[in-house]
């Protein structure tokens, strides 16, 4: 799943008027990045419950596996939530912005179930610590790290857009040797985007105005969230045991 778009929200330039002092950025920055982690938690929280309920349904299963133009219609309807959040999240109302969010993450759920058929319930958590593990150092780099790392994202853009040409190359080679380079081209990128995200978002924090934090809590959340569910992906093709 590599659905991934960088939203283009505008960061309004610093002034005296947003935060007077640097305490003040210190706590508003902490407390959007507070509601951004919380968004992303409950995100993941929906799409696995979502999962698990579904791959527990032999009915849905079944419709799935026998109707291929459904995981494509979720596919095609998860693409077209990410551009509408990210294009429109200062258009539409906070509360918009995150029923959207919510309502991708569900949808991201139901074209995730099959995973519970495929892996061992047993690597699938492995693994998901392990991603966790993972995402949270990269996250906190991000978050406390000087260095800018605005050339680290033009860098892993670019080297995101390869790994989805190379993806859709190896739909029709079924090469297992590109799929080797794939999975850990797609782990090093989003352990970089995650570190990115955070920095990128940290900094939109300090200087968006009160009335625009939580719309920005969305569409952070959006970034990181998406940053996981790819990364715990990837990861789990090196981690995860099939199911006899």
């Amino acid at each position: 799943m590599n659905n991934r778009f960088t939203p283009n929200t505008p960061v309004p330039p610093p002034y005296n008027g947003y935060h007077s002092t640097q305490s003040e950025t210190v706590q508003t920055t902490s407390a959007v990045m507070k509601r951004v982690y919380l968004k992303m938690f409950l995100g993941l929280l929906v799409t696995a419950f979502i999962s698990m309920f579904c791959a527990s349904s032999v009915s849905y299963m079944h419709f799935m596996a026998t109707n291929s133009w459904f995981y494509w219609g979720l596919f095609i309807a998860e693409i077209v939530l990410v551009i509408v959040i990210s294009s429109r999240i200062t258009k539409m109302a906070s509360a918009t912005a995150t029923l959207l969010f919510y309502a991708f993450a569900a949808v991201n759920g139901l074209a995730l179930a099959p995973i519970f058929l495929v892996y061992t319930a047993t690597s699938i958590a492995k693994t998901f610590f392990i991603c966790a593990g993972t995402f949270g150092a990269m996250s906190v780099y991000g978050y406390f790290t000087t260095q800018d790392l605005t050339k680290w994202g033009n860098f892993l853009f670019y080297a995101l857009i390869g790994l989805i040409i190379a993806s859709v190359i190896n739909i029709f080679t079924h090469s297992s040797t590109l799929d080797w380079i794939i999975s850990i081209a797609g782990v090093l990128i989003f352990v970089g985007l995650t570190a990115w995200d955070t920095q990128k978002i940290k900094q939109m924090a300090q200087y968006t105005p009160a009335q625009y934090t939580g719309r920005l809590a969305t569409i952070g959340a959006l970034s990181l969230y998406l940053d996981f569910i790819n990364l715990f992906l990837y990861l789990l093709r090196f981690f995860g045991s099939q199911r006899d």
